[in-house]
């Protein structure tokens, strides 16, 4: 399938980061996008418009592509199952997109499988709030639809607190699924790209660091011992085969205590697996494209000791990093500098920086150097 024409549903950064893996291949690959000025049609992307979510919108642009993929999992999944039916190719499945889409969904789908995760409660009510706090009175309430980068992710410490928050969200139809709130150790992500075939390779673990429940640094490979990364990249690559993902599987897990849990997934490329952009032999977007196209896959190896990426994130000031970009990259000549042209606001990836080092500590002080200097806000250590 290496002439097939691939399209890609979104069009963010995600997609603009395809883009340039497509490229060197001769991929012919573009987008559907909600407007002109989303991160892939700025980068010359050729856009097709229409929302996601909207069935006419989907089926034309499946029509004219061999193979479709996916930027994001906010998807008219009706829509997508019969496209399946009628014979469209869609990788990751609509039923692959499903899992993940929900996170009770995805609760349930990992538990009846075996694998391990958190206890649970899904909330359709202030009565199933209050019965979940009852048992854990710290407690995560995660929206089931639609949160990412810590929106619609709640710590809460009473009930009282927890209604607060519920009590609007069931107003409007929504739902949450209820953890108790984990000792953690540290928080760890593991990509793997997977064929048809079920061929598979796996990224090296890699710690990852949060603010505010988003990803604000990826230290590859992970700090933590020989048994835990042999036993996450076999957790993952399980998981990959259960839900029968074609293109990356993205995994984000808890280690508490000697015990490895799993948080979240996504089936795309995924902002832990940006530094194997500059740090990898074979990129996460390289390897998705080969993926979903049925092409071998490519080596997933570090090429170097320490890789640390920062993300590069809104500050207070809402000062473009595209108009401090000369004096950033005049900090650090081997600093990595990816931006991708969208309008800055507080607390949204609008770029990452990426170190190679043979030094792990001076990795992350040149990292954190030049993303500060993108007017990314420091977070104290």
């Amino acid at each position: 399938m290496s002439h097939s024409k691939l399209g890609v549903v979104g069009a963010g950064q995600l997609a603009r980061m395809m883009h340039q893996a497509a490229i060197a291949l001769a991929i012919e690959l573009d987008v559907l996008a909600v407007s002109a000025d989303e991160p892939a049609p700025l980068a010359g992307v050729p856009p097709r418009f229409g929302e996601a979510t909207d069935p006419e919108a989907l089926r034309r642009f499946s029509a004219s592509h061999d193979v479709v993929t996916f930027d994001h999992e906010v998807v008219d999944l009706e829509t997508a199952l019969a496209l399946e039916a009628e014979g469209r190719v869609l990788r990751p499945s609509a039923a692959a997109l499903g899992v993940v889409a929900d996170k009770s969904v995805m609760r349930r789908t990992l538990h009846d499988a075996g694998l391990p995760g958190p206890d649970f409660v899904i909330a359709n009510d202030e009565g199933e709030v209050t019965a979940a706090l009852g048992r854990w009175p710290q407690a995560v309430l995660k929206l089931t639809r639609g949160g990412y980068d810590g929106r619609g992710v709640f710590v809460v410490r009473s009930s009282d607190e927890a209604m607060a928050i519920a009590g609007p969200v069931f107003a409007g139809g929504g739902r949450f699924v209820i953890e108790p709130l984990l000792p953690l150790d540290a928080e760890m992500a593991v990509i793997v790209a997977r064929r048809p075939g079920g061929e598979s390779v796996v990224y090296d673990p890699v710690t990852t660091i949060q603010v505010d429940g988003m990803c604000s640094e990826v230290i590859a490979p992970a700090q933590v011992s020989a048994q835990h990364h042999a036993a996450a990249t076999d957790l993952v690559a399980r998981i990959a085969d259960e839900l029968d993902v074609v293109g990356l599987l993205a995994v984000e897990l808890f280690l508490v205590g000697d015990e490895i849990t799993i948080n979240e997934l996504a089936v795309r490329p995924h902002n832990t697996g940006h530094h194997t952009i500059d740090a990898c032999v074979t990129s996460q977007f390289e390897n998705h494209l080969r993926a979903v196209l049925d092409l071998p896959l490519g080596d997933p190896s570090l090429t170097t000791a320490h890789a640390v990426m920062v993300n590069v994130v809104g500050g207070e000031a809402l000062r473009d990093p595209r108009d401090l970009l000369a004096d950033a990259l005049a900090l650090d000549p081997g600093a990595r500098v990816h931006l991708y042209a969208k309008e800055p606001r507080p607390g949204r990836k609008v770029g990452h920086v990426t170190i190679c080092d043979d030094d792990l500590e001076r990795a992350r002080r040149r990292a954190w150097a030049v993303t500060t200097a993108l007017d990314t806000p420091k977070e104290p250590s």
